[in-house]
């Protein structure tokens, strides 16, 4: 992750957030694009801050810059190009830190343990065991390394087993009913209960707000013709809000 930012002195400043507002919208389509804030001076009119969090900078000097939404994004803020006072790249050194979903659920270990419980469920079920008569018997622990990286913890899944991209490829053809998403998610959620992840409102609403998107994804992706997208961004998952999905 780093975060640039661009600092604008601008006198025309409602054309301005105009602009960006309009700009947005590409940027909001771009993978390498964490997240962004335009931010006016309340101190010195006119001086604006705008921050970006990039996945690297490469992913921004080269990903956004040579890919597809790089285009509709400049024509937009181009007539503000000479305002420019900074545009830089800048590594975070210190930051307000809180535990991840990772650290709070008790790292890889205990993980493994529920999707070990878990899929011991899944194999007796009648409507969801189907779908996994041939499972890999490393698939538990494949799906632990998975959840660890999305909550937080150590990026194995994307060292060894190929990111997003790979996990969603796992689901194309699969025509998974909203019947079998329902009792995947209720059986998991009886797992996390048998091998006592703990259970605050705050984790277990975060973690059935995962468990909800990610299980939705899957469904989505397993209808007739769906295709595996690009390579993008792992989902990232704290302690707030769902990311939007855009198909």
């Amino acid at each position: 992750m780093i975060v640039e930012y661009i600092r604008y002195r601008v006198p025309d400043g409602e054309e301005f957030e105009a602009a960006y507002r309009r700009a947005v919208v590409p940027l909001d389509k771009a993978s390498q694009c964490l997240d962004y804030e335009l931010s006016r001076c309340v101190d010195e009119p006119g001086a604006y801050t705008l921050r970006i969090v990039w996945t690297s900078a490469q992913g921004h000097l080269e990903g956004f810059r040579n890919g597809e939404h790089f285009q509709a994004f400049f024509a937009e803020i181009k007539p503000y190009v000479s305002n420019i006072e900074e545009m830089r790249h800048y590594e975070p050194v210190i930051e307000k830190t809180q535990p991840t979903l990772f650290d709070w659920a008790g790292g890889a270990e205990a993980l493994e343990r529920l999707t070990d419980a878990f899929y011991g469920k899944v194999a007796k079920d009648d409507l969801v065991g189907p779908l996994f008569a041939h499972m890999d018997p490393s698939h538990p622990r494949y799906v632990a390394m998975w959840l660890g990286e999305v909550f937080g913890g150590p990026t194995h899944y994307s060292r060894e087993r190929g990111g997003h991209a790979h996990m969603v490829s796992k689901h194309l053809g699969k025509g998974i009913t909203e019947q079998q998403r329902r009792r995947w998610v209720s059986l998991l959620m009886d797992a996390a209960d048998d091998v006592s992840l703990p259970s605050d409102p705050e984790f277990r609403a975060a973690f059935a707000s995962y468990i909800e998107w990610g299980t939705r994804l899957a469904v989505y992706f397993s209808r007739p013709g769906a295709t595996a997208p690009g390579e993008g961004p792992m989902p990232r998952w704290g302690w707030g809000a769902a990311p939007p999905y855009r198909p």
